[in-house]
């Protein structure tokens, strides 16, 4: 078998280490191209040696000598910098890219890469979030794959296969609703960041267990759905789920439901998309249905979770409208880690900075960045200030 040729941008962060991890377990099946990380040097360091990557790109700002010559030593190349990472991503000498960056540079990664006619396996929701329309059609003018890596996207994605788009009804994404699910919400203005992390079913990096508990996650989801599908919002649902078993369902037009089970490990949908269209035997462990004696459903209570109603509404506005909530729950998220707002001024921030956006309808990319640096820079420089009072 001839290996398959990946690279993992933001190879150190939770999903780079899993993919690469079940991409280790399948021994000589894959040949890794390209690494990338952004300041972990150490970490990545470590990856080349296991896997022997061609090249790593750092982007970040580390001490360049030392690392020059230890990656040099392993017989691997350096490039240093947004623009070699950029570089990276125009070669067409890879078969797959996993996305898993985090932030506007992975939406400008992923556009390269399509156009150098190179599918993707796609964690990086800024990606779509921000500028669906301009990369589905990037991706269908070149005839390029786009994977989905989480969980609940493959999910349907799974349940789609051999079935007609034209037969769905509408897609049920899950939720687990995070470590507050049970919590009222009259008391969610004293949660802190440890609370905000630590997610009952998932392991993820901060800002995504941040987004699980404030239901954002889920909202982004919703609009990647919108465009990895082609379904319109309305009907696109959300329903909690607990127990993070039924990861996704897709209800069609004759009544009928397919839903996608499994544990709760990412490692699960990452080696779909590594395999696609094959299934690889994985060992990540098996449902125990005599274990699983409940599973509950319920529709989440948007007062509750404003975030997932923002989401709605900014796909329903369109244009710039998603790139706009996606900055300012970025920078927001940021400001809880760093204990500079509390909790409910997450959502609070999104809905201010959509309320002074004026939205520009079918915009370029460069329309889409001036907004997301228009957003950081309106809740760094006014909105945060209103809120300080």
């Amino acid at each position: 078998m001839v290996p398959r040729r990946v690279s993992v941008w933001g190879a150190t962060g939770s999903i780079g280490c899993q993919a690469l991890e079940v991409m280790g377990r399948y021994g000589e099946a894959f040949d890794v191209v390209t690494l990338t990380t952004h300041r972990r040097a150490d970490f990545l360091f470590e990856q080349a040696k296991r896997f022997c990557p061609e090249r790593v790109v750092i982007t970040g700002d580390v001490e360049r000598g030392a690392w020059e010559k230890a990656f040099g030593k392993l017989g691997v190349t350096v490039g240093w910098g947004r623009e070699e990472l950029l570089d990276a991503a125009s070669r067409a000498d890879t078969d797959l890219v996993v996305n898993a960056l985090v932030g506007g540079v992975g939406l400008e990664a992923t556009l390269r890469t399509i156009e150098a006619g190179v599918s993707v396996a796609l964690a990086n929701k800024e990606t779509l979030v921000m500028a669906g329309e301009i990369v589905s059609s990037a991706a269908k003018e070149r005839e390029v794959s786009i994977l989905p890596v989480d969980s609940e996207h493959s999910a349907i994605f799974q349940c789609l296969q051999g079935e007609d788009v034209g037969s769905i009804r509408r897609l049920l994404l899950t939720a687990s609703g995070g470590p507050f699910l049970g919590r009222d919400r009259s008391a969610l203005d004293r949660v802190t960041v440890e609370e905000a992390l630590a997610h009952p079913n998932w392991s993820m990096g901060k800002k995504v267990s941040i987004d699980s508990a404030t239901l954002m996650n889920k909202g982004l989801e919703v609009i990647e759905a919108h465009w990895f599908f082609g379904i319109e919002p309305e009907r696109i649902e959300v329903v909690i789920h607990p127990q993070s078993i039924v990861h996704s369902m897709v209800e069609f037009v004759d009544g009928s439901i397919k839903a996608q089970l499994g544990v709760p490990d990412m490692r699960v949908p990452i080696s779909y998309a590594l395999t696609y269209p094959e299934r690889w035997s994985g060992g990540y462990g098996w449902l125990d249905f005599a274990q699983t004696t409940n599973l509950g459903f319920s529709p989440p209570d948007m007062e509750k979770w404003p975030a997932l109603r923002l989401a709605y509404e900014a796909l329903e506005m369109g244009g710039t409208a998603p790139a706009v909530l996606n900055a300012a729950d970025e920078v927001a998220v940021d400001l809880f880690l760093t204990g500079q707002i509390g909790f409910l001024q997450i959502p609070w921030i999104i809905a201010e900075a959509l309320e002074r956006h004026e939205v520009v309808s079918n915009p370029g990319l460069d329309g889409i960045l001036r907004a997301d640096g228009w957003t950081r820079e309106i809740v760094l420089n006014e909105i945060l200030s209103h809120l300080r009072g």
